[in-house]
């Protein structure tokens, strides 16, 4: 058995890898079976050929509806950011529509429209914790 985190040997029976510290099936860097690297979106070892598990990130699914047309309709504020859990994009946009006393939500909102168009198109496919938009 070896560490998906950093492919050190491991003892079966172990909790968490001596080497780097993470729990065991953490990490998507090698493969388990025979400890060679892996591209960390593979499906199976191309070595050794066992099925590679990957992590599944924990969470409700956010719409990804919802989120496209809070961007298209309040982009200028960050609210789809915010919605999303991308809290430091979303305080930037709306810094900048404050601050410029909404002279700056003009580039907001072309920034906000954009983002909703990729949302809704699905090149944006994640929330802030990385779990998948639903339909």
């Amino acid at each position: 058995m070896f560490c998906r985190n950093c492919g050190n040997p491991m003892d079966p029976n172990a909790a968490v890898c001596v080497k780097c510290g993470v729990p065991v099936g953490s990490g998507v860097n090698f493969c388990p079976n025979c400890g060679n690297p892996t591209d960390p979106s593979a499906a199976v070892c191309v070595k050794c050929g066992v099925a590679l598990a990957r992590p599944v990130p924990q969470g409700e699914q956010k719409s990804k509806l919802a989120a496209g047309l809070l961007g298209i309709f309040l982009g200028s504020l960050g609210i789809h950011n915010f919605y999303l859990g991308y809290t430091v994009k979303a305080v930037i946009q709306l810094v900048i529509t404050i601050v410029t006393c909404g002279f700056g939500a003009i580039v907001s909102s072309i920034w906000g429209l954009i983002e909703g168009i990729l949302i809704l198109t699905g090149r944006i496919a994640v929330d802030g914790k990385g779990v998948p938009l639903k339909e």
